[in-house]
């Protein structure tokens, strides 16, 4: 028997890598007066690995990936408007609308019928419940959880990160859900 079904969000429910795409091709553009092609892209994973574990996941600390790669790659000789422009592309990524992949509302309001859900997803917390409202769904989720990591230390045994959509689903008389071990 089931007794809730657990979903991810970012390229579960909506596009999101297309975001991060558009934004490190866009990067690479910028650079190219400065380092030669595919460099940026090598040495900007390396950064956004190594970053991890101080920024967590997000356009936020890819943003400042970004900035760190090209500061390295140009030893300190990056433009302000350069850096200016890769803000940009983090502002850009912050407002892009949410676009649901195809037959996701559908799939998601018969399941919401039939069993509890609960939205589990990583990332930066004021993001993810921006997109989570943005796309319309939020009101069929009986728990939200928003981690810095997909892994049982995290998940298991934490209180809920998101306030906002606790409250949610206690107003509505339900049980804030979590994930077991």
């Amino acid at each position: 028997m089931i007794d809730l079904v657990a979903l991810d969000a970012d390229d579960t429910l909506w596009h999101n890598e297309p975001l991060y795409t558009s934004a490190r091709e866009r990067f690479c553009a910028l650079l190219s007066r400065y380092e030669p092609a595919g460099i940026p892209d090598e040495r900007l994973h390396q950064v956004e690995m190594r970053n991890l574990q101080h920024f967590g996941y997000g356009v936020k600390g890819f943003v400042l990936s970004m900035i760190e790669t090209a500061i390295e790659l140009t030893d300190g000789r990056l433009e302000s408007g350069d850096v200016r422009a890769i803000i940009g592309f983090g502002h850009e990524m912050l407002a892009a609308p949410v676009t649901l992949l195809e037959g996701v509302r559908d799939a998601i309001e018969e399941l919401a019928v039939s069993f509890p859900l609960i939205l589990i997803t990583k990332g930066d917390l004021l993001h993810q419940e921006t997109k989570l409202a943005g796309s319309g769904l939020g009101h069929l989720f009986t728990g939200i959880e928003i981690v810095s990591e997909k892994v049982p230390a995290v998940t298991s045994a934490r209180r809920p990160v998101s306030s906002r959509s606790k409250l949610t689903a206690r107003s509505r008389g339900e049980q804030s859900c979590r994930p077991r071990g």
